[in-house]
């Protein structure tokens, strides 16, 4: 079992190192974070590109041993680690990476993009698709009256994303940047939609045996 109080004094910790104003002069690379799961497995898939094409140009992934069960609100215990691998076999750090998962949106303020920015350190967006926490009042979402994130609508007829900063970056700039890296027809920003699809594919090859890995 896992001691969740200790967890979550972690949590709050954590917290307190987040910064949440840009952080960041230039803006050149900007990477896409998601985790897929190949049975007791989680691939952690990281892709980057150039801010204003949007054209691929680095990427990584990590295979690891799930140690940590789903628990809502600690996702960063489960994938952080498998994370934090692919992310030093880039040569080329990003300039700011988008998460799969929630920024600040979070109970403890410290979901996914905002702890792996504060232990990366690096600059970070959470854009989630679906609500942990907060209530929405035109389209803002807030948590103790604290305003956190913000509902998006990126393609019509399609849910929307909730984007909240991680850490590093204001949740204005947050939006912005996240705006600029969609393309149609996509859902999520470019970047994020690239690290899916490249997670599953690493999946797929793993499953099908073609990928021969010696998992930690």
């Amino acid at each position: 079992m896992f001691d969740l109080n200790k967890l979550k004094e972690e949590q709050f910790k954590l917290a307190k190192k987040i910064v949440l104003k840009d952080s960041f002069e230039n803006l050149e690379l900007v990477a896409g974070v998601d985790c897929a799961y190949a049975k007791d497995d989680v691939v952690a898939a990281i892709v980057a590109c150039d801010h204003k094409t949007m054209e691929q140009k680095d990427k990584a992934f990590s295979v690891m041993k799930i140690k940590v069960p789903y628990l809502a609100g600690f996702l960063a215990y489960r994938e952080g680690p498998a994370i934090s691998e692919a992310f030093v076999k880039f040569a080329t750090k990003p300039d700011i990476m988008i998460f799969d998962g929630h920024g600040t949106l979070h109970p403890r303020r410290c979901g996914l993009a905002s702890h792996m920015g504060v232990i990366l350190d690096i600059p970070s967006i959470g854009v989630a698709k679906q609500l942990l926490v907060g209530e929405i009042k035109d389209n803002k979402v807030y948590i103790d009256n604290e305003l956190r994130g913000e509902v998006v609508v990126t393609r019509e007829h399609a849910k929307p994303i909730y984007i909240s900063p991680g850490h590093k970056i204001s949740l204005k700039t947050s939006i912005e940047i996240v705006k600029n890296c969609m393309r149609f027809p996509h859902k999520l920003p470019e970047p994020l939609h690239l690290a899916h699809r490249y997670a599953n594919e690493i999946v797929d090859k793993f499953i099908k045996g073609e990928l021969k890995i010696d998992v930690k």
